[in-house]
């Protein structure tokens, strides 16, 4: 993985017993060389492998959310070489200290904060990571109780496209972020800090591409498989850009259906009303829907892929119903062990 670290730093939230928060700033950018590759390395790996991010941007006033602009400010200062990394990510540590400092859910933590360049663009990654109780053997067998820090649980990052944002300050998506658990809230006072506000939804953009096609598809002269055709190379397209960490290109996606002798896919979907962006993250787990369908619901779970509707699964919208033939061998061995056993 070709990464370049510029500058890391980290800077420690602490709760005294009282309760309060403090921030003990580190003076000087980690010095381990080595050290600082590997870990900026780790969370790169760990935050582009994640599902679900969401994207935002810098709000001004006006903007939905609490969008302070000193952490902006402050960043745009040290970009143009007006203030250094160790005093950018002070005023950092503070504002997060502040922020966290509403709230009587937090414990602290560690502010990490790393520029570095990967694959020609440049980068601000912000983590708040906590420290984890660990145990190792020493060379004379003995054990040893330590503390480390827990890169594989990341739960608060966000990661800035400084290429993005210095190039096209009217994008809405140069941040993205690591969602909840249990939804963005969770995580509001991480990007309150940041001054981001949410932009562009991935979901929401799967979904009108989503539309687009069927409806593509519903007004072309196609066949059943070609239909299925079409939605299979837009799921591949999509998934590969995911996975590599791109963007979708409405204009690519379309040449490469017009390459399976799918034509005018793009004047389609840019002329309707899909408000679908040129260029935007997917959701795969989204996408998934063009190969597969799935529910839940009152105990009950099926999946199944989307070839099978209308010959091996018949739905019948009139009485709510749906048919499947051919059941597939380990659930009937189930049933059928229920069967005599009842």
């Amino acid at each position: 993985m070709s990464i370049h670290v510029e500058q890391a730093i980290i800077h420690s939230i602490i709760q005294d017993k009282d309760g309060q928060l403090s921030c003990r700033l580190r003076p000087q950018p980690l010095l381990n060389g080595n050290a600082v590759e590997a870990i900026v390395a780790e969370l790169h790996q760990g935050y582009s492998a994640k599902a679900g991010k969401g994207f935002g941007f810098f709000g001004v006033n006006g903007d939905d959310g609490e969008a302070n602009p000193a952490f902006k400010e402050a960043l745009r200062d040290y970009t143009l070489g007006k203030q250094g990394f160790v005093e950018f990510s002070a005023l950092a540590g503070n504002l997060l200290q502040q922020e966290l400092s509403k709230y009587d859910f937090s414990q602290g933590g560690f502010l990490l904060l790393a520029c570095y360049t990967y694959l020609a663009s440049d980068y601000l990654f912000v983590a708040l990571l906590n420290a984890k109780p660990s145990m190792t053997v020493l060379d004379d067998m003995e054990l040893s109780q330590n503390t480390h820090l827990d890169l594989a649980n990341l739960q608060l990052a966000a990661r800035i496209d400084l290429t993005e944002w210095q190039a096209d300050e009217d994008s809405r998506k140069y941040i993205s972020f690591v969602r909840g658990r249990a939804g963005r809230k969770v995580a509001d006072f991480f990007l309150d800090f940041m001054g981001c506000v949410e932009g562009v939804n991935p979901k929401m953009q799967s979904k009108q591409l989503m539309q687009a096609v069927e409806d593509f598809v519903a007004e072309s002269d196609m066949t059943k498989e070609e239909r299925q055709t079409c939605r299979d190379r837009v799921f591949e397209y999509c998934t590969e850009q995911v996975d590599a960490g791109s963007e979708v290109m409405l204009k690519d996606l379309a040449d490469e259906l017009a390459e399976s002798g799918m034509d005018s896919f793009y004047d389609f979907a840019a002329g309707g009303e899909y408000a679908l962006e040129e260029e935007f993250p997917a959701d795969k787990s989204t996408l998934r829907q063009l190969k597969k369908f799935s529910g839940t619901g009152g105990g009950v779970s099926l999946s199944f892929d989307s070839t099978h509707l209308g010959e091996r699964v018949i739905y019948d919208p009139v009485s709510d119903t749906i048919m499947i033939k051919g059941v597939p061998a380990n659930l009937k061995d189930q049933l059928d062990r229920r069967l005599k056993g009842d």
